[in-house]
């Protein structure tokens, strides 16, 4: 408890000096965000250098609360999910010391953002089953090839891809992990619009895209195992998130409860309850599952949350349109627009209830996370569950 205090206090004085240096309503966001990087701030459990300072994962909370209450800018984190709680710790496993140093400071202060080219037209879920090429050109890669469903691939700088290198052996073993500038030659993003009428997803045209070999992340041949850590934080980042006492969705269903009394029934106001535990449940849920991911690597735990995120969503935008009745079917607005991030909490009720149903299919599919449940966190073998013929560990995402 005495070593734990101490580390806090010293974290309390490196706070303190990173906060007297700028002036947090005039200064530039960036420039802040360069000195918190430096001072090891932004991840307190990486290296000293990256970002970090070799600490315990659970003290960034500490620090987190600390910025926050002093009024510290954002640095982008909902624009660049992908490149904070996907990329930087995969970089981090992975990646050569020059390609720590070149990618994570512009990644954390948000000057830089990414994207993720992994799904492709015949491989969503038997991700496994990717056919886009990498060919080995002197010290380049030549990559060809096309991907889906990329969020943000409009605005990202840099994209995490997966390649097949070695067609001729089985497909989890041909397959390499590369970093993509979105801005080179041969790179082509189109809109996918969606029910919202906008178009947050892409998909992305790879024609001779030359990639350096020293944009490769592990070894070639290894992007499997790469791919598997991005995929255990993605769903951490997904499901893992902080989240208040009627956050995310339920604190808008709720508010509209409370401003529409006339509109109540016992039916509605049954089911508005069961999700309200279940929301709880899942909320403190999460908060164990940030306790375990401090203490070591993230496991398959978080495709519970993922699952649990995605069917929330569903149900409470669901009830709140019964809730609204008529006025429920307005939308505000079905102006094609490509935005940089999912506000749920700050749109209609008609947009909470068409965005949702992308969270079931987005960040690996509930039916696929079911069975990584059922295998890696129930342990249930697969002849239990009638599947002895599919291979189901082939169906990562």
């Amino acid at each position: 408890m005495e070593h734990d205090n101490s580390l806090r206090a010293d974290l309390g004085r490196r706070v303190e000096a990173v906060l007297a240096g700028h002036d947090l309503v005039t200064g530039d966001p960036v420039e802040f965000h360069r000195a918190r990087f430096d001072a090891g701030l932004a991840w307190v459990n990486f290296p000293e250098g990256l970002g970090g300072l070799g600490l315990p994962r659970e003290l960034q909370l500490f620090v987190d609360e600390l910025f926050d209450a002093a009024g510290a800018p954002d640095n982008r984190s909902q624009t660049n999910g992908i490149g904070l709680g996907m990329v930087a710790p995969t970089i981090l496993a992975y990646g050569t010391a020059e390609q720590k140093q070149r990618f994570l400071r512009p990644l954390w202060t948000g000057e830089e953002i990414w994207c993720q080219l992994f799904s492709e037209p015949g491989a969503g879920s038997d991700l496994a089953a990717l056919g886009t090429r990498a060919v080995r050109d002197g010290d380049d890669w030549v990559v060809n090839g096309q991907k889906v469903w990329t969020s943000g691939a409009h605005f990202a700088r840099f994209a995490i891809l997966l390649a097949r290198t070695a067609p001729s052996l089985p497909k989890h073993q041909g397959i390499t992990y590369f970093i993509c500038d979105m801005t080179d030659p041969g790179v082509e993003v189109r809109p996918l619009r969606q029910i919202t009428g906008e178009a947050e997803f892409n998909e992305v045209f790879l024609t001779d895209v030359r990639i350096p070999d020293s944009y490769r992340l592990g070894a070639e041949g290894e992007g499997w195992r790469v791919a598997n850590t991005t995929l255990n934080n993605e769903r951490v980042s997904i499901g893992g998130q902080p989240i208040p006492r009627e956050g995310g969705v339920l604190g808008p269903v709720a508010r509209t409860w409370r401003e529409h009394p006339d509109k109540r029934t016992p039916e509605l106001h049954d089911r508005l309850m069961r999700l309200y535990v279940e929301a709880e449940v899942s909320r403190y849920t999460a908060g164990r599952l940030r306790q375990k991911v401090a203490a070591g690597q993230p496991g398959p735990e978080g495709s519970v949350l993922k699952i649990s995120f995605a069917r929330l969503n569903q149900a409470l935008s669901g009830l709140e349109l019964e809730l609204l009745g008529e006025d429920g079917l307005r939308y505000e607005d079905w102006t094609m627009v490509r935005p940089d991030k999912v506000d749920f909490a700050g749109r209609d009720a008609g947009y909470r209830y068409l965005r949702a149903k992308g969270n079931s299919i987005e960040g690996g599919t509930s039916e696929i996370l079911r069975n990584i449940v059922a295998e890696r966190v129930l342990g249930l073998p697969v002849e239990a569950r009638g599947d002895k013929d599919i291979p189901w560990k082939d169906l990562e995402r």
